[in-house]
């Protein structure tokens, strides 16, 4: 394990700490312990706490009249609070999702971290631009990767949803195919799961897409984070195959968010520390 730099963050808390939160149905300790961590390191005078809000309207109030300066905004809330927020910014905006805000004396902008960091984990991957594509999921993720995915050259893409009315409009919008479900005969080249699908919990075990398209595949990326090792990652894996984990996007996003909240942009090495720190 990691230890925290010394003195403990908490010492260091009075009326002058700035506080930053996340939103989330089911809140984790990654992100608490990931801007902790960078904090302490780069002697900020900043703490982050977590929540699970019961009316996300009066959290985002609350978020303004503290003021708290920013907010990360996890599912299932990166639609719902379009509404709440006063500015959208680009990366939101393009892809009608949020998954960041920042308090700026009052006025919330909302950003989307989500969509830099998968597009900057495409454009390292090596992963051949002709592939055919089939991304699991129509929600606020899953826009966040298809608009990664064409804005990084991928062209044959499928959304694979069984919302017909979310996977339709997400696919057409950026004029890609749509599918509800893969066929046990299907074989495209890379598999992209931006769903819940894998997650901690009831779905721990299922995977996105049938075995057979699994083990067809040449490579894949999940965004599923907790747990970084999901049914999906560990049988392309276990064939030796190229995959990106969510502990990888989590990572990406947060420290972006971190600038945002701060101002400050931590060096590569510090960002691997707080991610191995908030993984343990």
């Amino acid at each position: 394990m990691t230890d925290l730099p010394d003195p403990p963050h908490a010492r260091a808390l009075d009326r002058d700490t700035a506080l930053c939160v996340s939103l989330a149905a089911r809140p984790s300790n990654h992100g608490t312990r990931f801007h902790n961590y960078l904090y302490n390191a780069l002697g900020l005078n900043y703490v982050y706490k977590s929540f699970a809000p019961r009316d996300l309207a009066a959290a985002v109030e609350g978020i303004r009249g503290l003021p708290i300066r920013g907010a990360a905004v996890s599912m299932p809330y990166k639609e719902a609070v379009i509404d709440l927020v006063d500015v959208m910014e680009p990366s939101a905006a393009a892809i009608e999702s949020v998954n960041t805000i920042v308090n700026d004396d009052g006025v919330l902008r909302a950003y989307n971290t989500d969509y830099q960091a998968v597009a900057d984990l495409l454009e390292g991957s090596g992963f051949d631009r002709a592939w055919p594509v089939a991304v699991a999921g129509s929600g606020g993720m899953a826009k966040a990767v298809v608009a990664a995915l064409r804005d990084t050259g991928f062209g044959d893409v499928t959304v694979v949803a069984r919302n017909t009315s979310t996977g339709t409009d997400l696919a057409g919008r950026y004029g890609f195919a749509y599918r509800p479900v893969l066929n046990d005969d299907d074989r495209p080249a890379l598999l992209v799961n931006a769903t819940p699908i894998g997650m901690a919990g009831d779905a721990a075990k299922s995977a996105p897409f049938p075995d057979t398209v699994i083990d067809a595949a040449l490579a894949g990326f999940d965004v599923v984070a907790m747990p970084p090792d999901t049914p999906l990652v560990r049988r392309l894996r276990a064939a030796d195959k190229p995959v990106i984990s969510g502990d990888a996007v989590i990572a990406g996003q947060a420290a972006l968010q971190f600038v945002l909240y701060t101002g400050v942009t931590p060096p590569p090495e510090l960002v691997r520390a707080a991610s191995e720190y908030a993984r343990s």
